[in-house]
């Protein structure tokens, strides 16, 4: 967890490659774009279907979803998020999460994580994941 541009995709992704080059295998997913494949896969003309889509992502030893939260929370999307996250909390696979969206609101315009992805997750995210708090700067704005 942490404000934008501080590296915690960054982290998350030097986290994943160094597994797979021990041979653990392992993806990373940005939300968002999860998301729009499946939604994608519903449509009569694609190659794809959601199952093949999200077998990888249920199967793979680890995982990182990045993003969590970033999508505009509609039932579907909170459904979608439910069916990947409970399905990995189940089968006990480790799964690497990054968020913009923190425990507490720091004003009364922000939401929390808890606001975006529901209850419900945010507690199996409790069981499943120590938190890390990444504070600092937008690395992006260096040097602007």
């Amino acid at each position: 967890m942490g404000a934008t541009g501080v590296g915690k995709t960054h982290l998350a992704v030097a986290i994943v490659r160094r597994l797979i080059e021990k041979g653990v295998p392992g993806i990373f997913c940005e939300f968002g774009s999860l998301l729009k494949e499946i939604q994608d896969s519903y449509n009569p003309i694609s190659k794809s279907s959601e199952l093949k889509v999200l077998s990888p992502v249920y199967e793979t030893d680890v995982l990182v979803l990045d993003e969590l939260g970033a999508t505009i929370p509609t039932d579907w999307v909170r459904d979608t998020m439910y069916q990947i996250i409970n399905k990995r909390y189940n089968a006990r696979k480790l799964t690497i999460f990054t968020t913009n969206y923190l425990d507490s609101k720091t004003s009364d315009k922000e939401q929390t994580l808890e606001d975006r992805i529901s209850t419900r997750l945010r507690s199996r995210l409790y069981e499943m994941c120590n938190k890390v708090m990444i504070d600092g700067g937008d690395y992006r704005r260096v040097g602007l």
